[in-house]
């Protein structure tokens, strides 16, 4: 268990679904909290909802000044957990170039930014606490998944790469890997969503884990249990049940 008395978080994408959850989860426990995203007037109300010291900074994570502007206006922090994410379904032969790109830019690129932003200050000071957000369709390729599916691999692979440089340093990495989360993004879908859960549940499952000295937590664990074991697949197995 972490001690949270005093500590500062930086939530990036926090504006609503998990990450307006998590803020409030983690202002209840005593954490101050700085929420960013791109709408000024949901980080209004988030913030005035929050039980606990809070604060929020606007930031476009696909605009790298304005990332490097937000990590000055908020100062020095004890962690930091990346939320932000874009998604829409989207299948090869249907290909939309602008929302595949937008995807990848704020869904990986973005952490990448925000990595970059606070990583300077984290080894100043010698600790610092790394929450990433992949996702369980980050295991292996799904169909329909262009642009969402490859960012959140990519955003998994870059906490491996933080978490085997800093794992015997004062810096935690942590990656969380959620399956379906009943937002306006998932309201997209048009399948059925096995295990979906609310925001609140979600919130509750990557707190647990901040707690933890754990790297990486995925669920809901049934669910995620059919995606981790589907790496070991051939590939005509993987994707008779899969594709």
């Amino acid at each position: 268990m972490r001690d949270w008395n005093g500590k500062r978080y930086w939530l990036v994408g926090a504006s609503e679904g998990l990450g307006r959850s998590l803020a409030e989860v983690m202002s209840r426990a005593g954490i101050e909290v700085i929420v960013s995203a791109r709408n000024a007037d949901r980080l209004t109300e988030l913030v005035a909802d929050l039980p606990g010291r809070a604060s929020f900074v606007p930031v476009d994570v696909s605009d790298a000044a304005s990332v490097r502007k937000a990590a000055k206006a908020v100062g020095r922090i004890d962690g930091v957990v990346f939320l932000a994410g874009v998604y829409w379904p989207m299948k090869a032969d249907e290909w939309d170039a602008d929302k595949a790109e937008l995807m990848c830019d704020i869904n990986f690129t973005g952490a990448v930014r925000v990595m970059g932003a606070v990583m300077p200050g984290f080894l100043a000071q010698g600790t610092g606490h790394i929450v990433l957000t992949g996702s369980l369709s980050g295991f292996r390729g799904l169909p329909g998944a262009i642009g969402y599916g490859p960012s959140k691999a990519a955003v998994m692979a870059l906490a491996e790469s933080m978490y085997a440089d800093l794992r015997h340093t004062d810096i935690d990495v942590q990656l969380v890997n959620p399956g379906f989360i009943k937002t306006r993004l998932t309201d997209l879908n048009a399948f059925d969503m096995p295990f979906i859960m609310d925001p609140e549940q979600a919130a509750k499952e990557v707190f647990e884990h901040m707690n933890t000295d754990q790297f990486k937590r995925s669920f809901p664990t049934a669910f995620s249990w059919l995606f981790r074991l589907s790496q070991f697949l051939p590939d005509w197995a993987y994707y008779r049940i899969f594709g």
